[in-house]
């Protein structure tokens, strides 16, 4: 489905409210430990693609049979790593873990290793390195275990959230610098928030056992800051005064992605907390100039940044972008192709990308709206659908944003964006 957006008239300065889905990534971690701990109760879980895939696999796993179960979790990759670590110690079952084509071509060498260090059995059956792998659950009893820091904090992750159902928890290594930190923090704040013991003293996180089942205990999810980041665009690129509520949102938030309250000052949007809610306003134009930001921790909102800065007329390099390489797509290369479409003059590395300031922004774009491919990654769709502010766009495949954000066309729709099928 492609979609055609058009905005013809700046959106109105009245306070429209939204709700936001709960944050995939506390859904997934808390889908994980209710699985480990079957008296967790959560609320406000997300809807997501990624979410549904994780809990039916989680719900569905059968006890081991002559024939391995298939578990196909298409292109969620962090159920991919969390699964891996899940069935590596779930004894007596026996799967084989598959996904989409995208899905084997995405390495989880790191991660398999380390879970082999600890004593787990995993096997590929295709291309070394990559998926699909088959799994046979056992008891692990070793505990130490060593990867590199500076690779997705999602292997990390898999690993401290299997760490409390272990005999002698985990005591993990990270050689080299850390990166993502505020995805370690947030899983090991989640282990915290049930009762789990942990400590993160430089390179090493211990990860304390707890076998016994908890006591009754309800978690509300923080709603999705990846999420908020479209309207944060969509705010940046209206006229002072334009404003939105989004809830449900915590000024003290695990999500690294929180950092948009400080990057979106430079571009003009002021948040206010208030009643479990946030404010987002247009209180000023930005200043002229290249904005310099290391994403090492919120790699997840260098699109939206991107998209808003060129939406501006604005120059930026963003830094710390390593592990955009292997997301749903190579995201720096898909930026730089679709940006290059509008007129940007863009420049891309294996870990940054430079956006030289453009003004005045979009001139001379085609009045039917220029083609924007997704390669199947739903934030390159929700990126830049807040261009339609200034232009006409059309999004290929637009229902690729079902993977964390399945209302994103009607929440468009509902403050004023036409949205058309194609």
């Amino acid at each position: 489905m492609n979609v055609h957006l058009t905005f013809n008239s700046q959106p109105a300065t009245r306070n429209r409210q939204l709700s936001i889905t709960g944050s995939k990534s506390e859904t997934n971690r808390l889908l994980l430990l209710q699985a480990l701990y079957p008296n967790l109760k959560l609320e406000n879980t997300s809807n997501s693609d990624d979410s549904e895939v994780m809990s039916k696999a989680l719900q569905n796993a059968q006890p081991l049979t002559l024939n391995p179960q298939l578990v196909d979790v298409h292109h969620a990759g962090t159920a991919m790593r969390f699964l891996t670590a899940y069935f590596a110690m779930q004894e007596g079952k026996e799967v084989v873990l598959t996904g989409s084509a995208r899905m084997k071509e995405r390495p989880i060498q790191i991660l398999v290793d380390a879970l082999r260090q600890l004593g787990a059995e995993i096997r590929y059956e295709e291309k070394e390195g990559f998926p699909p792998l088959r799994i046979k659950g056992k008891k692990i009893s070793k505990s130490k275990v060593s990867l590199p820091a500076d690779v997705s904090s999602q292997y990390i992750s898999a690993l401290l959230l299997i760490a409390p159902k272990l005999e002698h928890g985990i005591e993990l290594t990270l050689e080299g610098k850390i990166t993502s930190v505020p995805y370690i923090q947030m899983t090991l704040g989640l282990l915290n928030e049930i009762g789990v013991k942990t400590s993160f003293t430089r390179n090493t996180i211990k990860v304390n056992p707890q076998p016994a089942t908890r006591n009754p205990q309800t978690i509300t999810v923080e709603s999705d800051w990846s999420s908020a980041s479209y309207w944060y665009s969509i705010i940046a690129l209206s006229e002072i005064g334009t404003q939105i509520t989004l809830s449900s949102y915590k000024k003290n938030s695990l999500q690294g992605d929180s950092a948009l309250v400080q990057i979106y000052k430079d571009f003009g949007v002021e948040t206010i907390f208030e009643n479990n809610s946030i404010l987002l306003r247009k209180s000023s134009n930005p200043q002229p100039t290249t904005h310099n930001l290391q994403l090492n921790n919120s790699p997840d909102i260098a699109q939206t940044i991107a998209v808003t800065c060129f939406g501006l007329g604005l120059g930026c390099r963003l830094t710390g972008l390593h592990t955009l390489k292997i997301k749903e797509t190579d995201r720096l290369e898909a930026l730089k192709n679709e940006l290059t479409k509008l007129g940007a003059v863009i420049s891309v590395t294996n870990d940054s990308l430079i956006l030289e300031s453009y003004s005045p922004p979009l001139e001379g774009s085609p009045k039917g709206g220029v083609a924007i491919k997704t390669y199947q990654d739903h934030r390159m769709a929700m990126a830049f659908a807040p261009l339609a502010l200034k232009v006409p766009i059309v999004i290929e495949e637009a229902e690729v944003v079902s993977k964390s954000y399945p209302t994103y066309w009607d929440d468009l729709k509902s403050i004023g964006f036409t949205v058309s099928e194609l």
